[in-house]
């Protein structure tokens, strides 16, 4: 099955994919209209007043408009999935649906980027990245969180709930790693899973080591191990069956246990090249080992970069091929020789 013929399966069952323009290198967000009752809509996009005009184009192309949306779902929490949902809701008169333990934090949107932006700083500076380059990514961040917004969460879901619409019902299940709140919605009727940004088709999600949910105003947490998270979340996704999978970025999914299958194996094979550096070149912080694979994007993509060698470093870490060494201001990584 090609792209188109998936996107025709899931219109055939009354699931039509949007693709709004976002600002970030990332490109489009796929916002998934779902034609029942209530009329719901997947995701919104930026906060931004062409992804707003894009969205109204899409609803008028099947002969809806903002005023019919009545459900709001929010897939997870970054802000080119979020950013508009507050000014839809508003204008629709729509509840708004997200991870339950979310609500707070979309209430206090900026407030909690903030205290996120500080906890990316001091795990960057824990493991390497010069306080210089962190200030420059601060300034880059806070432009992006201007394409987010606070949203008041009235329908908060957890992980084995299901939203029911007139003609389906959409099983709710908590895959976190991407980040800690994404939920997928499985339609096992239609043969469908939408599945935000939990699963990509052609770039692999990066587990973003974020500050935990629960951490209300502490910065000073233990560090989430978001690529174990995230292996552990496709192990159990899986177990589901779908002949689409729609995700929040690029194109449909038509065998999602393949695709699972190869980015385990691409992230066994991350582990070992980051283990066979270790063991080149003696202890070194995350961000040495970044630089050492990516030159220079390991500087325009700190976080990014960081996050992702972290989580191997992670992998190696359970697996007793490394130890981490945590010093005063810095913590080292160093290879453990094979058994």
């Amino acid at each position: 099955m090609n792209d188109d013929d998936a996107l025709r399966f899931a219109a055939e069952r009354g699931v039509f994919r949007y693709p709004v323009p976002t600002p970030f290198a990332v490109g489009p967000m796929n916002a998934y209209l779902i034609e029942d009752e209530p009329l719901t809509l997947i995701d919104s996009g930026p906060n931004s007043a062409l992804s707003l005009d894009v969205l109204e184009r899409g609803l008028a192309e099947r002969g809806h408009a903002f005023a019919d949306l009545k459900l709001l779902i929010i897939t997870h929490q970054h802000a080119d999935h979020l950013g508009l949902a507050d000014v839809l809701a508003r204008r629709c008169d729509a509840e708004v649906a997200a991870f339950g333990p979310l609500g707070n934090w979309l209430d206090r949107f900026h407030d909690q980027m903030e205290l996120d932006d500080r906890f990316a700083v001091n795990i960057m500076l824990r493991h390497g990245v010069s306080r210089e380059v962190t200030t420059a990514l601060r300034a880059v961040t806070a432009m992006a969180r201007a394409f987010g917004s606070h949203v008041h969460v009235t329908r908060p879901l957890l992980d084995g709930d299901v939203v029911e619409l007139a003609g389906r019902r959409l099983y709710v299940y908590h895959r976190p790693g991407h980040s800690p709140s994404d939920i997928v919605f499985h339609d096992p009727e239609h043969d469908l899973l939408l599945a935000g940004d939990h699963l990509l088709g052609r770039i692999s999600s990066n587990p973003v080591i974020t500050r935990p949910l629960d951490a209300d105003e502490e910065l000073d947490v233990p560090r989430p191990r978001a690529l174990m998270t995230y292996i552990d979340s496709m192990k159990r996704s899986a177990e589901l069956d779908a002949t689409v999978v729609l995700g929040g970025h690029g194109p449909p999914i038509t065998d999602h246990r393949a695709l699972i299958a190869e980015r385990l194996d691409m992230h066994e094979r991350r582990a070992e090249k980051i283990h066979g550096i270790l063991l080149e070149h003696g202890p070194m912080t995350a961000h040495a080992i970044a630089t050492t694979m990516w030159g220079r994007v390991a500087l325009t993509q700190a976080y990014l970069t960081l996050s992702e060698v972290i989580g191997h470093l992670d992998l190696l870490v359970a697996d007793g091929r490394a130890r981490e060494i945590a010093g005063e201001e810095l913590t080292e990584f160093e290879a453990l020789a094979p058994s």
